[in-house]
């Protein structure tokens, strides 16, 4: 047997028909690559940093758009259900595999940097103090930042990235050449991280603080991952699910309902062409 027919073989033992279970593992993962990839990048310096988390936006969509749409975040499985493009029981097994696949991606990262991890450390595992290393796998506020002020940084955040990716992926709006969209969504979540990291990194994901803060419990890091911060935890959880809602209400609001019918789009054409003759 040759190369090509055991590759023929192995696709027909392997191939799932089922969509659903098709766009899950897509999911699945495309949500690993990118928190492999973002947490690898934490400990970086700000742009090494952001730029980590921006090309693993864009490999993971690459991964899964043609299967799952690539939401990778339940902000954006949020936004595509309330208009319409994510049937709403959809919703909470997308959400499901988005954190289960960030967590076993939380675990892989800790092995493959586990004698750095415990180095760096001196071999006790905390989320506070100048050898905490939680941050690698989760995000956590400033010094300066109250709950109030970082729910906000969330909701305002998460609003700007689902704004740009509806405009993104508009094709009756200014639309990106196909196939380059991930890139486009890459560059605006760079710009967010850049010029809006510093209260808490841009996490504008639950998915992407949830499943790793879930890993470092049960890890070693203990309870004070979820109460460093007054609690912090559940910000990055609510407040994207917040954004997402007021940034495709604000989408819809002032671009997409203002959009010509077809019909009458289909008339111009043809009366610029008439004119044009």
């Amino acid at each position: 047997m040759d190369y090509a027919s055991f590759l023929k073989r192995t696709r027909v033992l392997f191939c799932i028909q089922n969509q659903l279970a098709r766009e899950c593992l897509a999911e699945l993962l495309a949500v690993f690559v990118l928190i492999m990839v973002t947490s690898s990048g934490t400990k970086g310096n700000v742009i090494t940093s952001s730029l980590a988390g921006a090309l693993a936006v864009m490999v993971a969509i690459y991964t899964a758009g043609g299967v799952s749409g690539a939401h990778l975040n339940p902000a954006f499985s949020l936004a595509m259900s309330l208009l319409g493009q994510l049937p709403w029981w959809k919703f909470p097994i997308f959400v499901a595999v988005q954190i289960f696949g960030s967590f076993i991606a939380a675990a892989a990262v800790y092995a493959l940097y586990y004698d750095a991890i415990w180095s760096y450390s001196n071999g006790t595992l905390t989320a506070s103090g100048p050898r905490e290393t939680a941050s690698i796998f989760a995000t956590y506020p400033a010094e300066h930042l109250s709950l109030p002020n970082g729910f906000l940084d969330q909701v305002l955040g998460t609003a700007v990235l689902i704004t740009g990716i509806l405009a993104i992926t508009d094709t009756r709006n200014h639309a990106v050449p196909r196939g380059l969209e991930p890139v486009a969504v890459a560059l605006l979540v760079l710009a967010i991280e850049v010029s809006m990291g510093s209260n808490c990194g841009c996490p504008m994901n639950p998915a992407r603080d949830l499943g790793p803060r879930l890993f470092t419990l049960l890890a070693g890091w203990g309870t004070e991952v979820f109460s460093r911060g007054s609690a912090w935890w559940w910000v990055p959880v609510v407040a994207p699910l917040v954004g997402a809602a007021l940034g495709t209400g604000l989408y819809q609001l002032f671009v997409a309902f203002h959009h010509p019918e077809e019909e009458e789009e289909e008339d111009g054409g043809r009366a610029r062409r008439q004119t044009k003759h």
